[in-house]
């Protein structure tokens, strides 16, 4: 059953920052060419467009994208699924850490 007073889990980027050093699964939902431009080391790129394909083995898993908007979508399809996610608020365009380019 749908809960309305559901908290919806978010994380700031600065608090990201504090995770990567732990095991987690971060999962890039932007498209391939802006994973390529530039992201965060240990994200995966699975876009928008294939993540009711997703298959992960974990049950928590952190997603990002640009802004904000398509990985809150991501993260629905995802709950959907029975994942405990959470969204990265604000996304990249907040991100100031160091991002790697390429695959």
């Amino acid at each position: 059953m749908f809960n309305l007073f559901q908290k919806k889990s978010v994380i700031s980027t600065k608090d990201l920052r504090s995770k990567l050093d732990q095991s987690i699964t971060l999962l890039d939902v932007r498209t391939p060419e802006e994973y390529r431009r530039g992201h965060i080391a240990k994200a995966s790129n699975y876009p928008l467009n294939k993540i009711n394909q997703y298959k992960g083995k974990e049950k928590e898993v952190y997603v990002i994208c640009q802004s904000g908007v398509r990985s809150k979508q991501a993260a629905k399809i995802l709950k959907q699924k029975g994942y405990e996610v959470t969204n990265v608020q604000g996304g990249m365009n907040r991100w100031q850490g160091p991002t790697r380019g390429g695959k």
